[in-house]
């Protein structure tokens, strides 16, 4: 099951910030996948040092590798790779203050030094914890002022058709392109650039095919895409008239 609920802090510039917080369920697969990366990375040296060096070796490079897969390799991607662990990178995660900003150095030691107590316990302790708390913290969040939240992904904005001076259409009498072909103009004008080069021009083509005979006044010459940058103007044009 997936605990989930959303933060709303206030930044000093007096705007309202909404913070959606991890849910148990994404933080369990986030440490998942990078437990499994820093444990074969520890098995990988555990054996070289088998080879190379013989118990003692071994028994060092397991001590070592133990704190640093469980603190150092969190530090390091926390508070220098954005707030985000691979584990983090793959399920949409980050960490982040609980004002909002990116995590510095004393509070991304301070919640993963507290993991190695979690982690000694089987993280009951942080599985309680982030189920009883209010923003879904763990012990180490709490002790180090530090959030999960889920990372919004950039909204994509589409692209605008370039700009056409109103002289090079003022002749023209579009009265004749209906508003669902207008629209369908519109779409493809901005949709365009994530076309294939052949479909692009052949969808060109048939809109430009199409309404040609029903637009009065324009120039010849034109090609497919800038009669229908033109015509997306004009009714625009008529539009707003």
């Amino acid at each position: 099951m997936e605990y989930e609920d959303h933060r709303t802090i206030s930044t000093p510039e007096g705007i309202q910030l909404e913070l959606p917080l991890a849910g148990i369920g994404s933080r369990f697969m986030a440490l998942l996948i990078d437990s499994l990366i820093g444990y074969a990375v520890l098995a990988a040296l555990i054996a070289i040092a088998a080879v190379a060096g013989g118990d003692l070796a071994v028994a060092i490079v397991a001590a070592t590798a133990v704190l640093a897969v469980n603190v150092v390799y969190f530090v390091v991607f926390e508070v220098w790779g954005g707030g985000r662990t691979i584990g983090h990178r793959a399920t949409g995660l980050r960490v982040v203050t609980t004002g909002g900003a990116q995590v510095g150095l004393r509070a991304s030691l301070i919640r993963n030094v507290i993991r190695l107590v979690e982690l000694t316990l089987l993280y009951v302790p942080a599985v309680v914890s982030v189920l009883a708390t209010r923003n879904n913290q763990r012990l180490g969040d709490l002790a180090a002022g530090t959030l999960v939240i889920r990372d919004r992904k950039p909204e994509r904005v589409a692209p605008q058709p370039p700009h056409v001076s109103p002289e090079r259409y003022a002749s023209w009498d579009v009265t004749g392109v209906g508003e669902d072909e207008a629209s369908a103009v519109r779409s493809f004008l901005e949709r365009r650039a994530d076309l294939r080069p052949a479909a692009r021009r052949a969808l060109a083509q048939q809109l430009a095919d199409r309404l040609r005979p029903q637009v009065a006044g324009a120039q010849q010459g034109l090609g497919n895409e800038a009669f229908l940058e033109h015509l997306a103007a004009a009714k625009a044009r008529g539009d707003i008239a």
